[in-house]
């Protein structure tokens, strides 16, 4: 790690001063478990853009969804799966020592290849909130189809104590 490395020391700090909050943990759409903690690896399923109990998008990029509203969904994803870390991290989003990998689905017409610019949607706002902790590898992956329709799917795998 560089001198000038971004250390974030207290994320629930971090997003207050984005401005932003999270939202109640998301509840399972079918059979599964929000996350599984095996040792200090936290796997979080699949997080939905969500808010208020409501999809921000539906539908294949870019025909149906701009590449601007699927990066404001992925980010929307993202807190959601934040807020599943922190119901199983007791409210404690400081007990995240890393964020490991984002694997982020976008559902996407045919020949679309630019899943990264909407991956980078939540990848900037992991950044922003954890620090140099937040930098983490990723996928984005183009796919026919998501779970109710929804534009992006995000999961994660987080280290934390």
């Amino acid at each position: 790690m560089t001198s000038d490395a971004l250390i974030i020391t207290d994320p629930h700090a971090q997003l207050a001063r984005l401005g932003l909050s999270l939202p109640t943990a998301p509840k399972p759409v079918a059979a599964y478990v929000p996350a599984v903690r095996s040792g200090n690896l936290l796997y979080v399923s699949g997080q939905l853009p969500f808010q208020n109990g409501q999809l921000l998008a539906t539908g294949a990029v870019p025909s149906l969804v701009s590449v601007e509203t699927a990066r404001e969904a992925a980010r929307q994803c993202f807190l959601n799966g934040l807020a599943v870390i922190a119901d199983q991290l007791g409210g404690d989003l400081k007990r995240v020592r890393r964020v490991v990998r984002l694997g982020v689905f976008v559902q996407s017409d045919d020949g679309f290849g630019d899943q990264p610019k909407i991956a980078n949607g939540a990848s900037e706002l992991c950044a922003e909130v954890f620090g140099e902790a937040g930098r983490h590898a990723r996928a984005a992956v183009g796919t026919n189809a998501l779970p109710l329709n929804a534009t992006v799917e995000i999961e994660f795998l987080v280290e934390v104590d």
